[in-house]
């Protein structure tokens, strides 16, 4: 079961645009948050970990947060967890304008696809798809029952959404079967004022992607350092998506370090 929220910051205003981020203690979910707490924003901060949540939030104070947060514990691959974490999010601000469906994991890395576990597979499937489903589900109801009517959901995919890593086989499984869960939800919200999109994040510097700048396996068996991006520049593309009127919407985008290998990866 969640955790019991813990309010990180002021109240907002009935005018404020309130989003709910998962994966919100570390990495792109954190640098988001932070984004969109310092332009206005919000923010319910949804992960494992009740302390990384509360200095994402901590972190967004000192960066001169506008906006108001509320920090709840939740496993999203768990349903029970997922119901109390929107619970509290209705509760504490009445309404929710956009979802950012970030938590993931990439689970056991270097692992060949005939070694893979079950149980690892499993752990993937369940954080990666399982996850965004059950919150994407629970928002497109708070959404259409709300009134004014309509929100905006973002994926976070990945460009494993369009192009896998040696021995990725579970998390890229996964992030094409995102693509899918965003394009059949940009065709079912439509009557409901419900926008969906995607945002493809290729190296962009967090404690997942620390590993790349040292090395990374490349499709031709060689291990090559490979450049990473700012996360902050991720963190303001998925704000601009998310400040667009929903008679606009960014279906998909993709943003990486320029220079790293995925146009011609492999």
């Amino acid at each position: 079961m969640p955790g019991p929220p813990v309010r990180c910051g002021p109240m907002n205003d009935k005018e404020t645009k309130i989003a709910l981020v998962t994966g919100a203690g570390s990495g792109i979910g954190r640098a988001v948050t932070v984004e969109l707490l310092r332009t206005g924003w919000s923010v319910a901060l949804a992960g494992r970990r009740a302390q990384t949540l509360e200095e994402t939030a901590a972190l967004a104070d000192a960066r001169a947060a506008k906006g108001a947060s509320l920090c709840v514990r939740a496993d999203v691959s768990r349903p029970d967890d997922v119901a109390g974490l929107f619970t509290a999010v209705r509760e504490r601000f009445g309404r929710l304008d956009l979802l950012f469906n970030n938590a993931g994991t990439f689970g056991p890395g270097g692992v060949p696809f005939e070694e893979l576990p079950y149980d690892a597979w499993r752990h993937v499937v369940g954080t990666n798809l399982d996850g965004a489903f059950l919150c994407a589900q629970a928002a497109y109801r708070q959404m259409k029952e709300q009134d004014p009517q309509g929100g905006r959901i973002i994926n976070n995919g990945s460009i494993s959404a369009h192009t896998p890593r040696p021995h990725s086989a579970a998390y890229t499984a996964t992030k094409h079967a995102l693509t899918g869960l965003t394009k059949s939800l940009s065709l079912d919200g439509r009557p409901y004022r419900i926008a969906c999109g995607q945002i493809d994040i290729g190296n962009a510097a967090t404690d997942m992607t620390e590993r790349m700048q040292t090395g990374a396996l490349q499709a031709n068996g060689e291990v090559v350092p490979e450049p990473v991006m700012d996360v902050a520049d991720v963190a303001r593309t998925v704000r601009h998506m998310a400040e667009l009127p929903l008679e606009a919407n960014v279906q998909f985008a993709t943003v990486l370090a320029t220079t790293m290998p995925f146009i011609g990866r492999g």
